[in-house]
């Protein structure tokens, strides 16, 4: 039997630092365009942290480049891609399913989070809002000081500029559609 062809993914921390790099952007210029601290964009960049949808959605955004790139892979690589994706981020997987979305407000996500586990990134937030839809488990969502218990086919929508953050409160992964509005 022939060996198994293996193929590299780009990380996404080497995409985003390839973007910065070609527009002779400085960390300090990402920085004050993102709000994110020059050691985050680091940390992404070297692929020791993986930012959430909504920094994503910021650092594509001060980039002036695509989020879906990010993420998008060819068709046939996808299924490695997520299982290496997944391996990547100890407590949540995300694709993009509004690939191909050049220059476009809106954004959409599925999302998984598995038991028990927070969404990484302690809290965010970052200008437009948000629409999330519970597919299956049971999650958290606390924006500002409110906290919102969802569970399969309830939803929420927010103002994605006040502080919040996703939380699997459930006994099993929770998967979610997360829809992003960008003006």
């Amino acid at each position: 039997m022939p060996p198994r062809k293996t193929t590299r993914l780009t990380p996404v921390g080497k995409k985003i630092k390839k973007a910065r790099t070609d527009k002779k952007m400085s960390y300090e210029t990402l920085a004050n365009d993102t709000g994110f601290s020059i050691d985050f964009l680091k940390k992404v960049e070297s692929g020791k942290v993986t930012p959430p949808v909504g920094s994503l959605l910021q650092i594509s955004r001060a980039l002036e480049i695509d989020s879906g790139d990010l993420l998008k892979e060819d068709e046939d690589r996808m299924q490695d891609r997520i299982k290496a994706y997944t391996k990547r981020t100890s407590s949540y997987a995300y694709t993009t399913l509004t690939p191909g979305a050049e220059n476009k407000h809106l954004k959409a996500f599925r999302v998984k989070i598995d038991a028990m586990k927070t969404h990484e990134g302690v809290s965010y937030n970052h200008e437009g809002e948000e629409f999330v839809y519970v597919l299956d488990g049971t999650i958290e969502v606390v924006v500002g000081e409110h906290i919102n218990k969802l569970g399969a086919g309830d939803s929420l929508h927010f103002n994605s500029g006040i502080q919040h953050r996703l939380k699997n409160i459930g006994d099993t992964a929770a998967e979610l559609i997360v829809v992003i509005y960008n003006p």
